[in-house]
């Protein structure tokens, strides 16, 4: 694995240009997602902090909350910075008793757009990414007529550019016979490898990779080969698993989420972290252990 891959930006389309560290906005809300935060003040003083700290790649879904987030970021951002990138996604919506249920017909993709214009402030949605597969895995299905449904809402000026989440290489092909596919958030980091070919199939189109889940999942990663390479470079175990996935390809980017402020200012620290080829190894053994 290369070790030399360190620029700070990404052309993500045309002239759109992002910062390599983003900011994951879905910790915004309280408990299980759902409802505002404990503290809105202190969400808003992150979002602040964030821009104030070079972020200019927000993501961020109207089914967080849901709505909670998006107007939160609304409250905090805008009128939004020239340069700022806004990803949100439509796929699934939030149930009465919390749940996730899948989303996918023309209403409710068509519903979805609105409601993050609306909530957002928006006259158009920079990039928009279809969730297709379960929470940590892809889906073997076709993905035609969801993902042409945001085509068409693309070809009226809704939405600028289109992405893909939770998705199979089969399904990044089949959605690029409709229509231009910018980015893949999937499920990658230093443990769950699986799309690792994928992802270098990314890099070589030029397609942003855009890992959810840095640290291992629901159960964050506990590793004593972790804490010791955390601790030789003075950083936290999240600072390391950061720094690796900037290392392990140009087009990863990255956007890990928190509501505090003191996790921000690590997180986006990470991006100035570079690991030896010693640490990296020990990293990448990591995964077949």
């Amino acid at each position: 694995m290369s070790t030399t891959h360190l620029s700070p930006t990404f052309q993500l389309a045309g002239n759109l240009s992002v910062n390599r560290v983003g900011y994951g906005a879905m910790k915004l809300t309280g408990p299980g997602v759902w409802g505002p935060p404990s503290n809105p003040e202190e969400a808003i003083a992150v979002l602040r902090e964030a821009i104030a700290l070079g972020v200019n790649h927000i993501d961020t879904s109207d089914f967080y909350g849901p709505h909670t987030v998006n107007q939160l970021i609304r409250q905090a951002l805008h009128p939004y910075p020239k340069d700022l990138v806004i990803v949100t996604k439509v796929g699934a919506r939030r149930g009465p008793d919390r749940s996730w249920p899948r989303a996918l017909s023309k209403d409710d993709i068509t519903a979805a757009i609105y409601d993050n214009l609306r909530n957002l402030g928006l006259e158009t949605l920079d990039v928009v990414n279809l969730r297709v597969g379960a929470v940590e895995e892809p889906l073997q299905e076709s993905i035609a007529e969801p993902f042409g449904v945001l085509a068409d809402l693309r070809s009226q000026g809704l939405v600028r550019h289109l992405g893909l989440s939770n998705v199979t290489p089969a399904q990044l092909t089949e959605a690029q016979s409709i229509a231009p596919v910018v980015c893949i958030q999937n499920h990658y980091n230093l443990v769950h490898r699986a799309d690792d070919g994928f992802l270098d199939a990314c890099a070589a189109q030029g397609i942003a990779f855009v890992p959810f889940f840095p640290l291992g999942g629901f159960q964050p990663l506990q590793s004593s080969a972790l804490q010791e390479c955390a601790d030789q470079l003075a950083a936290t175990p999240m600072q390391i698993a950061l720094a690796w996935l900037l290392q392990r390809s140009p087009n990863i980017l990255l956007i890990p989420g928190t509501s505090s402020l003191a996790h921000l200012k690590e997180n986006i620290a990470a991006a100035t972290l570079h690991l030896p080829p010693a640490i990296i190894d020990k990293l990448n053994n990591l995964a077949h252990q």
